[in-house]
């Protein structure tokens, strides 16, 4: 049985902190001889991203990037602001499930998506060399750029560039 702690008020808004958080910034305000208000405003200025909001912020970047929309045209789609959707692709702002769902739709794309490999490590091994690429391509907007551009190139010769850049990579090695 789930049994929730108990959440502290502090005055102001968003500044309701389970007894976990309060102990450690208590711990931190001790530590950096300073007071708990002192600490607590730190704590503030510091914003938290959790690792699966900063994960589905990118995977809405990657797709927007995909589909070669802008912030702006995808905002208006969903009906919110450009900045909005900045802050959640950084991770800064949590997404919520009926945004997630506005936002799958604009991209044509099912809520599932943007968890896809979620549980994955960060980097991931190229099973041909052992090598191991970066984990975060999604991030890069040159490759995003690249990949954008691969497919829009006609199948016969996106083929024949795939077969060259093997042969490229291959003579590399």
């Amino acid at each position: 049985m789930f049994f929730a702690q108990p959440a502290i008020e502090l005055a102001g808004p968003g500044t309701t902190l389970d007894v976990t958080m309060w102990r450690r910034l208590q711990t931190a305000a001790l530590e950096n001889k300073a007071s708990t208000a002192t600490t607590l405003a730190l704590f503030r200025e510091t914003p938290v991203t959790h690792p699966v909001d900063v994960y589905v912020g990118k995977r809405i970047r990657h797709r927007r990037w995909m589909v070669g929309r802008t912030q702006q045209q995808l905002a208006e789609t969903v009906g919110i602001k450009f900045q909005q959707i900045q802050k959640y692709e950084t991770g800064m702002n949590r997404v919520s499930a009926s945004r997630l769902w506005d936002i799958g739709a604009a991209l044509d794309v099912p809520v599932a998506y943007f968890f896809e490999g979620m549980g994955q490590a960060e980097e991931a091994a190229n099973s041909a060399t052992g090598e191991v690429l970066p984990g975060d391509l999604l991030g890069d907007r040159e490759a995003l750029e690249l990949v954008r551009s691969y497919y829009a190139i006609p199948e016969n010769q996106r083929r024949r560039l795939f077969d060259l850049a093997r042969v490229l990579s291959d003579a590399a090695a």
